[in-house]
């Protein structure tokens, strides 16, 4: 019997046992997340902001730009580290592309003021973006070109290799979230998050440029 099943599964033609045959499909490849790394002053501040842009699937505050191996955040504010207050921003490619984050960026913060933004002022909260690639670097590098027109004064934002990210305190990852009602918050993060609300890489369906 099965011999007889095989001579009439061979006599059959190619192309209908194609159709007899089970197809695989293959999965679709999966999109592996990006990173960008920057610094405009405090970080509870652009840690809130960035989380409001489409894409960006989670922000950690950190140090980085020093020389100062595993910084706390009491060495950071002696201003002797040489490190920045910048956040880690992971984000989806095939929703926001790097050069949009980098653009959104220049709204979140003043990028004319060396080493201060508001009251706060050190080289820990100096404008910086952290590059991990050369290609990075020249994304960086015309995004900032192209928002300098907008600024009167002249952008003074560093652009430089990102060595190491240090991942800050624990009570400083998502500062605005557990602490709305503080006076930092209150006075300071909450006016700038409702205009960025307004902000068009906020309210369109999606933020993605071509790099």
């Amino acid at each position: 019997m099965y011999a007889r099943v095989r001579l009439f599964l061979l006599a059959l033609p190619s192309a209908l046992l194609a159709m007899l045959s089970p197809t695989v499909t293959a999965a679709p490849a999966s999109t592996a997340p990006s990173y960008a790394y920057v610094g405009g002053g405090c970080f509870w501040c652009t840690e809130a902001a960035y989380e409001l842009l489409p894409g960006v699937i989670s922000v950690v505050s950190g140090y980085a730009g020093g020389q100062t191996a595993n910084p706390t955040y009491k060495q950071i504010t002696t201003g002797t580290t040489g490190h920045a207050e910048i956040i880690r921003i992971e984000f989806d490619p095939a929703v926001v592309s790097y050069r949009a984050v980098l653009d959104f960026f220049w709204a979140i913060h003043d990028p004319t003021t060396l080493n201060r933004q508001g009251a706060d002022e050190g080289t820990q909260y100096r404008s910086i973006i952290l590059t991990t690639s050369d290609g990075e670097r020249t994304t960086a590098e015309a995004s900032r070109a192209a928002a300098q027109p907008g600024w009167g004064n002249r952008i003074v934002t560093e652009i430089v290799p990102l060595e190491r990210f240090y991942e800050a305190e624990e009570y400083h990852q998502d500062y605005f979230r557990k602490n709305p009602t503080a006076g930092y918050c209150r006075v300071v993060i909450k006016p700038k998050l409702d205009k960025l609300k307004k902000h068009p890489g906020v309210a369109a369906p999606s933020a993605k440029t071509k790099p």
